[in-house]
């Protein structure tokens, strides 16, 4: 019985440690679909294409997720001049 205690808190101690912080994802776009009984939002585009393509055929609306906010890695989009 002891080891099996033992065994416990170190599986414990493990999963604790070993556990990181997980971080909600925010994505650009959001779906708002309709219908008779439906209220449903689902904020997990990456671009308006994607959104559309998904409510195509059920019905909705995208719109930009108001939760997003861009990263920035640091790094010019512009291209360098070579000159």
């Amino acid at each position: 019985m002891p080891g099996k205690i033992i065994l416990f808190a170190a599986t414990v101690t493990v999963t604790i440690l070993g556990a990181r912080a997980v971080e909600a994802i925010e994505y650009p776009w959001c779906a708002y679909y309709s219908g008779p009984e439906t209220n449903a939002t689902n904020c997990g585009f990456t671009t308006l294409a994607q959104c559309q393509a998904t409510i195509s055929g059920i019905g909705g609306m995208c719109q930009p997720n108001p939760a997003y906010k861009p990263t920035t890695t640091g790094r010019s989009t512009r291209s360098r001049d070579r000159n």
